[in-house]
């Protein structure tokens, strides 16, 4: 069932308002809250319009005095507009202020490159006392609110716009624990968000059926990020790729390559936005093909490195159907 990560965030904050007389939703006219969910909510919803360094600095100052704020905005505007803010007011002082970016990577294709966030986990990854979650799918989400609470610190949340489809059986997602949702010894697929785990899924499926088996790591979280299973994975393996609606520069492939030079180093591909603004007008799906955000194109780097190993006589693996 397709839902958007951004409506199951707000329709699972509902209940937890009622029961925890702490938290307070604040908004910056998102549009995501109606009259009726603000009259529910009472005073623990504020709408302060459009904002986001106030809205940061409000939230900071109630999560100074035992509150615990969730904040509403784009994911763009959240981290680039509002970052002083998240900077020295919230990361600074370690206060549990859960900051929710919603239209994350290309989700706000529509209103171009203004609105669109693909920077924003390279920039939240690296500050310090932040935890950095990327829900894969509506229940994710839902899991992830609910661990908030009792988490230490600030949060930042990456979710979407529109709904997008549920992830097949996984294990129970834990904030800072990776997903291993495929098992294979060839390779290792690394991916965050809604697509692009989707794609990798896909593309184990179709690397199967030409003689590849591939483990495939849905890393929701980038901080603090699960070095321990990425590093398990890679080790038996000869190429760990990595997917992500981002720009390729220190996002989640930035992650996987820092962490692996360190621990297990092996050969990484970092497949992802080119390093450019988006110069084509669309939705989030359009984008994604048009960007090759896809399957398609983790099983072609996968088969061309792996041909290309294989021909330079550098690994004794079997050979691969073509």
């Amino acid at each position: 069932m397709s839902r958007a990560t951004r409506e199951a965030y707000r329709d699972s904050l509902l209940p937890l308002l009622q029961r925890h007389p702490e938290l307070i939703c604040l908004d910056s006219d998102t549009g995501l809250f109606n009259a009726e969910y603000a009259a529910t909510a009472g005073d623990q919803y504020l709408n302060l319009g459009i904002a986001e360094h106030n809205l940061m600095g409000i939230a900071a100052g109630m999560a100074a005095c035992g509150r615990i704020p969730f904040v509403n905005t784009m994911a763009a505007f959240a981290t680039s507009r509002a970052l002083e803010a998240i900077k020295i007011d919230i990361a600074y002082n370690k206060l549990p202020v859960r900051i929710m970016g919603t239209h994350g990577g290309l989700a706000a294709g529509h209103l171009g490159p203004t609105h669109q966030a693909l920077e924003d986990l390279a920039v939240m990854r690296v500050l310090p006392n932040m935890t950095v979650v990327v829900p894969a799918d509506a229940a994710a989400t839902e899991a992830f609110v609910e661990q908030s609470l009792n988490l230490a610190g600030p949060l930042y949340v990456r979710l979407g716009r529109k709904p997008t489809p549920a992830l097949p059986e996984a294990p129970p997602p834990v904030i800072g624990k990776a997903q291993t949702l495929r098992e294979g010894g060839d390779v290792v697929l690394v991916a965050c968000g809604p697509y692009p785990v989707l794609a990798c899924i896909e593309a184990a499926e179709v690397l199967a059926g030409h003689g590849i088996e591939a483990t495939v790591l849905n890393m929701h979280t980038l901080r603090p990020f699960d070095t321990q299973t990425l590093v398990a994975a890679a080790r038996p393996a000869s190429l760990v790729v990595t997917l992500e609606e981002h720009w390729r520069s220190g996002g989640l492939g930035g992650a996987v390559a820092e962490t692996l030079a360190e621990e297990a180093p092996t050969r990484v591909l970092r497949l992802g936005m080119p390093d450019q603004f988006v110069d084509e007008v669309g939705n989030q799906e359009h984008l994604v093909a048009h960007y090759d955000l896809t399957s398609e194109r983790v099983v072609r780097a996968v088969r061309t490195a792996l041909d290309t190993e294989a021909r330079s006589g550098r690994t004794d693996r079997k050979e691969y159907i073509a």
